[in-house]
């Protein structure tokens, strides 16, 4: 095509001398046809090759994806081999897990029973109290279960003269009746806590209200076991200082309702653990 380019120049210079005008203005109109068909021809020359190295490329990205989807393949067979074979011991093992399922039932009913059979020797317990106490005040004592504990709350006002960690004599009467009911259940423990306001107390033989609410609460302990013959074993006391109120401090009224001495009634915590050890021993719920 180049040669052809060059001959024509060449011709053209060559009858320039000696042809007309006209025809030389042809020849030249020819020539630029002759180089725009050149240029097109070079274009679409360049795009084929550019097409080329395209259809080149995607056919090497597709050979790629083809051996990576064999690879993916085989490994899909054999997830299948591995599923099947599991699916055959998960159905061999379907009917055993449904029996345990049974069994495991069971054993949680039988929990449920002993929770309720503890709520009703709770609520025993707290008809027992009601009962040997008798009308008093609400606002002087307050018997309760919560969430499977049962609460005894005596009022400051009931138990103490302020400032005193001294038992009064009607306090007494009423622990004499508090005694009489849990020593009638052995399989029991109480807390005893103190609780006091913020005002804040220092005499000679007490220091602030810590001291204040551990000294009340080992009186009520005393007294327990010495007057009415509680077994120490059985009780702990405790002193929780102004940290855990019932109402607000600012009021009088709600500092004498944070001024109390609260006992806790709870099964024996050995007994208790035992009877978790024993129902985690149990093959039927492991």
């Amino acid at each position: 095509m180049k040669k052809i380019l060059i001959l024509a120049v060449c011709s053209g210079l060559f009858f320039t001398s000696c042809v007309s005008k006209k025809k030389y203005a042809d020849l030249q109109d020819k020539q630029e046809k002759t180089q725009d068909l050149l240029n097109t021809a070079t274009v679409k020359l360049n795009d084929c090759l550019s097409e080329k190295s395209g259809l080149e490329a995607s056919n090497n990205s597709l050979k790629s994806q083809v051996a990576s989807l064999n690879a993916t393949n085989g490994d899909l067979i054999k997830q299948i081999g591995d599923f099947t074979d599991l699916t055959k011991k998960g159905a061999s093992n379907l009917e055993k897990s449904l029996e345990s399922l049974k069994e495991k039932d069971l054993t949680i009913r039988k929990l449920q029973d002993a929770v309720t059979r503890r709520d009703s020797v709770n609520l025993a317990l707290v008809q027992s109290l009601k009962g040997a106490i008798g009308n008093l005040d609400d606002e002087d004592i307050q018997i309760s279960v919560e969430k499977g504990v049962v609460y005894v709350n005596i009022s400051d006002k009931l138990l103490f003269r302020s400032g005193s960690y001294q038992i009064t004599s009607k306090a007494r009467e009423v622990l004499g009746k508090v005694a009489t009911v849990v020593k009638n259940k052995p399989d029991f423990e109480f807390l005893v806590e103190g609780h006091t306001d913020t005002d804040p107390i220092s005499t000679g033989c007490i220091k602030d209200n810590w001291d204040l609410s551990v000294l009340r609460a080992t009186a009520v302990v005393r007294t327990l076991q010495d007057d009415f013959g509680v077994a120490p074993a059985r009780m702990t006391a405790g002193g929780r200082s102004e940290y855990i109120p019932i109402a607000d401090n600012a009021t009088s009224d709600g500092k004498a309702k944070n001024r109390r001495t609260r006992i806790v009634v709870l099964p024996k915590i050995d007994q208790f653990y035992n009877m978790i050890e024993e129902g985690l021993k149990d093959p039927k719920i492991n």
